[in-house]
């Protein structure tokens, strides 16, 4: 959103301007009240319309201001532009202008710096010009220039720079204070500001900026040559007369700023590549900058660059520990979301085990306990892990609770689980699932299958079988209204289900071969008797298989079936 802001006295306000029209003046009543004399009680309006943003004067007293000249009528705003409602200053920000600089033929792009650590609201502006003249470069030569060039004016830079970014960690306040300390390193600079390369998209932002004279323009020109052949060559460039440099021939504006001395290196970071660049300026006819001037401040960029590099180190290191605090307190809710118990029904045994490849997973497993002695088992598995795939198994496992408390048909709930994910808009993502209820009372187990692979039974006498697979409709969240099926079997004393995820299968050593199904179906058939002991047999073969190698799905088991003891 667009926003105007406005200085009273060193006091700094932000009114967001809606669409239609914002009256400002001194009257409560205005959307935008500036209180201040010179002021009138309506003074200006600024009309929003579809992005553009025009000022008018409505009959103020004393006038209404665009860069320093009176507008009469309507005038269309520009982002950054500097605003004055009679001796009451205002600058129009629109959020909707990025700043880059990029080389390549482009018109003039200005780059709004807010308010950082106390610094002024300014403006650095990359522009076009001629064919660049430059009266002095100094190259890398290393990150700190060349040492022996002056040596004790270095180490005396180099001293107070280090002292002075002693301590700083934040990286807010550690390049306002990097250009502070130029300041009282360079006591003719005016002006000066820091540009870093977004990582993202390779832009030089504008990062910190400042003027030594609260009265000053605070807007910063550098020339896109300058730019471009200190960042390509890692090089200091020196303009020592910039009002007649041909550098800046086709930018009237600076001599209009009066610079008559400037002067930018790069940041380099540990590994020689440029982080950014850091620029000062003078429009002191007296202070004009010197190559020996030029060579301090490569030494001093060396230092602020590694400066800048530790901090950046340490915030990414707090980041990070701050990021697997979050994930060590998200893995304990998942947990929670796990159930703590199973059932305990004569006759019957349970197991479920869940090993999340990752802090935290996408594979789910719960039960519930329904009328007429029969159980609910829920088992699942979300395509996709990490933070996407829980958020997405918490959700499927809210949903399969508030439905499966009213819907006891295998069929019906899992139709009504599937519309209601596919009314969240999963996106790419699904989930394979398995519900079946399993009837103690007459040893029948009806099982619904979405997209899941077909769950394992191992009968009394050792023989394996599976639940049909053509019976398995698609994954949950793929196709609202799917027609999904149920399949019964009987379960005979000692025979018993295995439902696992692919995470088993799939499995894989250090020399890159999977666990398989082959070696799956073995194990199941050769087993202990008891669910608990063969489910805790079957990770054990896993890990036992995988060698430490790490996991690329989480490993999820449940066992369930009637006791051998009854045969």
């Amino acid at each position: 959103m667009a926003t105007l802001v406005v200085q009273i006295e060193g006091k700094k306000t932000d009114y967001p301007l809606q669409e239609g029209d914002n009256l400002i003046g001194r009257l409560p009543d205005c959307p935008v009240p500036v209180g201040h004399p010179t002021v009138s009680g309506r003074h200006a309006v600024i009309h929003a319309r579809g992005g553009e943003f025009v000022l008018e004067d409505v009959g103020s007293r004393n006038g209404t201001f665009v860069n320093q000249q009176r507008i009469q009528g309507r005038v269309k705003l520009n982002h950054n532009d500097a605003i004055r409602f009679g001796d009451a200053n205002a600058r129009f920000l629109d959020p909707t202008v990025v700043a880059t600089a990029a080389a390549g033929p482009q018109p003039e792009l200005a780059a709004n710096l807010q308010t950082v650590a106390g610094l002024d609201v300014g403006r650095v502006t990359v522009s076009e010009e001629a064919a660049a003249t430059i009266t002095g470069q100094v190259a890398g030569a290393g990150r700190f220039g060349v040492l022996d060039i002056n040596p004790e004016a270095k180490l005396k830079a180099v001293l107070d720079i280090s002292n002075s970014l002693a301590g700083t960690l934040d990286l807010a306040a550690l390049l306002p204070k990097i250009l502070d300390t130029l300041f009282g390193i360079f006591k003719y600079a005016d002006r000066g500001c820091i540009l870093l390369k977004d990582e993202a998209s390779g832009k030089m932002i504008p990062r910190a900026m400042r003027h030594r004279r609260e009265d000053d323009d605070s807007t910063v020109r550098l020339s896109r040559t300058i730019v471009g052949k200190v960042l390509s060559e890692k090089t200091g460039i020196l303009s020592a007369d910039a009002s007649t440099d041909n550098a800046f021939s086709g930018t009237q504006s600076i001599a209009d700023l009066k610079i008559r001395s400037m002067m930018c290196v790069p940041l380099l970071g540990l590994n020689g590549e440029a982080l950014g660049i850091l620029s000062i300026d003078s429009q002191n006819t007296l202070g004009q900058f010197t190559r020996n001037d030029l060579d301090i401040l490569m030494t001093v960029a060396g230092q602020a660059a590694l400066a800048y590099e530790n901090a950046r180190l340490v915030q990414a290191f707090a980041d990070k520990q701050k990021q697997d605090a979050e994930l060590e307190i998200a893995r304990n809710v998942q947990r929670e979301l796990l159930p703590t118990r199973l059932p305990k029904i004569e006759g019957y045994q349970f197991y479920a085990s869940y090993d999340a490849a990752k802090a935290v997973g996408g594979d789910m497993y719960d039960w519930f306990e329904l009328p007429d002695g029969k159980i609910c088992l829920s088992f699942g598995d979300v395509a996709g892990k990490g933070v996407p795939g829980a958020l997405i198994m918490a959700r499927m496992a809210s949903c399969v609770q508030s439905t499966v408390r009213h819907v006891h048909d295998v069929v019906e709930a899992v139709r009504a689980i599937n519309d209601h994910m596919c009314d969240g808009k999963l996106g790419s993502r699904f989930v394979t699932y398995v519900l079946c209820v399993v009837d103690t009372r007459n040893h029948e187990v009806a099982l619904s299958n979405a997209g899941h692979a077909a769950p394992i039974i191992r009968r009394a006498d050792g023989s394996v079988e599976r639940f049909d697979q053509e019976l398995a409709g698609l994954p949950i969240g793929m196709m609202e209204d799917y027609p999904y099926e149920a399949e019964a079997r009987k379960l005979e004393p000692g025979d018993m289900v295995v439902i696992t995820t692919d995470g088993v299968e799939e499995a894989m050593n250090p020399e890159g071969e999977l666990y398989g199904t082959e070696r799956l179906l073995e194990l199941v058939t050769n087993g202990p008797a008891e669910a608990e002991k063969l489910g805790k047999r079957l990770l054990e073969d896993v890990r036992r298989h995988a060698r430490g190698h790490a996991q690329s799905d989480d490993i999820t088991i449940m066992t369930f079936g009637r006791n051998p003891a009854d045969a």
